[in-house]
């Protein structure tokens, strides 16, 4: 069962940023490191496509606006990104259903992609850039920590990921209702 562990924390951290996860979990089996990750992963195509479009994103992350598209394109790419990885892990570790694994890792990284799009929207809103760009490389660096920590405890991956999505559910109604509540004050100002 530390499978349906380690599928849940790299479906969260698919759903933040895919790339990431896949360029940590091929870095992690072309050294040696884990018995979890497939050898595949390792393969040097898989880690340069991986750290390639990482670093497009990386900076696209950056940008107020250009991220909410960028978000918009991996509404579709993180959770298939989740659900493979999920089903490889699956298919590697033999434990548990591979379909039911991928379903498990695509729905938890669907889960995580709302919630960082919907943060990020929110964050966007605010006049100053260095939220933006601060929120950003928090992501990126929470990825690498949440997908090293899942390879070596998956169950406090899994607690951490799911805290992680329910603070950020939480997170994301507050932003959004302040949102809401500036617009409205500026709207009767003018009035």
């Amino acid at each position: 069962m530390d499978l349906a562990a380690l599928v849940f924390a790299t479906g969260w951290a698919s759903g933040v940023n895919a790339w990431a996860t896949v360029g940590v979990l091929g870095i992690v089996a072309r050294a040696g490191g884990s018995e979890w990750v497939p050898a595949g992963f390792g393969d040097w195509g898989v880690i340069g496509l991986s750290l390639g479009m990482f670093t497009i994103e990386f900076v696209v992350d950056k940008v107020p606006w250009l991220d909410s598209a960028w978000d918009g394109i991996s509404t579709v790419v993180r959770p298939v990104v989740g659900a493979v990885v999920a089903w490889k892990l699956a298919e590697y570790g033999g434990e548990l259903d591979p379909a039911l694994l991928a379903f498990l890792g695509g729905g938890t990284a669907l889960a995580s992609h709302g919630v960082k799009s919907g943060v990020r929207a929110a964050v966007n809103t605010s006049p100053e850039p260095f939220s933006n760009a601060a929120l950003s490389v928090g992501e990126d660096v929470s990825v690498v920590a949440v997908v090293l920590l899942a390879l070596a405890h998956p169950w406090v991956a899994l607690a951490v990921t799911a805290v992680a999505l329910v603070l950020g559910v939480s997170l994301f109604l507050w932003l959004w209702r302040a949102v809401r509540r500036a617009r409205s004050r500026r709207r009767e100002r003018r009035e």
